[in-house]
């Protein structure tokens, strides 16, 4: 559990289009086996520590014809920014994928200072 010592606290979202390989014939759209996207976000302003983070699928456009087989997850993740991870593998093909993120964390207050 993820516990926030301080009264400020942030929420920070966003949605991001990872790929859209139907557009070029890239992997996604016509590979097979074991594929991975990545793509740092940056968060609007730093958190205080490393925030709790969660990404779902907010947009499917995928070959009806093969089974669904995905996983989509947080990564790398700083004050600063985080990797959202999209792995499928076997004979999936995907189109494109939209994805929702949300990072909940604790700020910095302005009357902190770091003394060295």
């Amino acid at each position: 559990m993820k516990k926030i010592r301080s009264n400020l606290t942030g929420i920070d979202q966003g949605d991001v289009v990872l790929f859209t390989d139907f557009e070029d014939g890239g992997e996604m759209w016509t590979g097979a086996g074991n594929r991975e996207r990545r793509q740092k976000v940056t968060f609007s302003e730093p958190f205080k520590s490393a925030p709790a983070v969660t990404c779902s699928v907010s947009l499917w456009d995928v070959d009806y014809s093969t089974n669904i087989r995905s996983d989509v997850y947080a990564q790398e993740i700083t004050e600063k920014d985080f990797d959202i991870v999209f792995n499928t593998w076997d004979n999936t093909r995907i189109a494109r994928i939209r994805v929702s993120w949300m990072a909940i964390g604790e700020l910095r207050d302005d009357d902190e200072w770091d003394i060295p």
